[in-house]
């Protein structure tokens, strides 16, 4: 024990500990002033409540020990679920369920850290997109909301993007559900399927008076093609000799008496043909 106590009261005692407490103090000092952020991350640097100008990059780096703090904001594209009551242009009440895909610009982290509170998407984009929704729907009619939802989309994301100014990226937004009254869906289901069957038969009349018109140039077409052929016969008698004469295959006719007297008929047949019967 007196050996302790004396070592313990002696300089090298005190110059150890002294060594050892200014060591952790170092370490201490180094991971306070070393900081890591993630990929995908920027990093927005207070310091005692002030904030830089200049956001941080991914990686490794360097801050005043103590006195600043690194906040990590993310600039990746993020999807979250949305949603918004609506009132159509006849005053039907329609919530139409989406996910917004959006991300934080770059040089836009350091306005919206020490400008905006709490998360971005709560208090900037969901706001905006609910309220564009909103509006474009006030405008269409439910059946027009429920039959055209990329149109309604189109102009919801336009208008998101320019109530948000560029503040933050609206990438898309995806209209997952929309819901309507039960009453109201059975009055759309039945108009569409009325529709169906009005284009349906228009269909039937338009196919049926084809038909019709085709026949009837069909028959005015042989009509005609008749009445040709019939003034060229009066025109010209010898047409019919000539059309024999054409079509004639080589082949002498034989006319054979039917034998009844002066008044039976005359057949004609080919030589040919004569002769195979008298084989037999």
């Amino acid at each position: 024990m007196d050996l302790l106590e004396k070592f313990m009261n002696s300089k090298h005692f005190r110059k150890y500990v002294l060594t050892a407490v200014i060591a952790f103090i170092v370490v201490i000092c180094i991971f306070s002033a070393a900081f890591i952020i993630p990929p995908g991350n920027r990093g927005v640097l207070v310091t005692m409540g002030k904030v830089s100008p200049v956001f941080a990059p991914e990686g490794f780096g360097f801050k005043p020990p103590f006195i600043t703090h690194v906040i990590p904001i993310s600039i990746r594209q993020q999807t979250k679920p949305a949603g918004a009551d609506c009132y159509s242009s006849d005053l039907q009440q329609i919530s139409i369920e989406l996910k917004v895909l959006y991300r934080i610009p770059e040089n836009m982290v350091v306005k919206i850290f020490q400008e905006y509170s709490g998360d971005p998407f709560d208090t900037l984009v969901a706001p905006r997109v609910s309220e564009a929704l909103k509006e474009v729907a006030a405008l269409q009619s439910a059946e027009q909301i429920v039959t055209k939802r990329e149109e309604i989309k189109n102009k919801a994301l336009a208008s998101a993007k320019q109530k948000l100014a560029n503040l933050i990226l609206i990438e898309d937004i995806v209209i997952e559900k929309v819901s309507l009254s039960k009453e109201l869906e059975a009055a759309i289901e039945a108009k569409m399927v009325q529709e169906q069957e009005a284009a349906k038969a228009k269909f039937v009349q338009q196919k049926a008076e084809i038909e019709a018109s085709t026949a009837i140039i069909k028959a005015n077409g042989e009509a005609q093609a008749i009445r040709v052929r019939g003034k060229a016969l009066q025109d010209s008698p010898g047409l019919v000799q000539l059309q024999i004469v054409e079509k004639w295959n080589g082949v002498s006719p034989l006319v054979v008496n039917s034998g009844n007297g002066g008044g039976g008929a005359n057949i004609v047949l080919p030589i040919r043909e004569l002769n195979q019967s008298k084989t037999k």
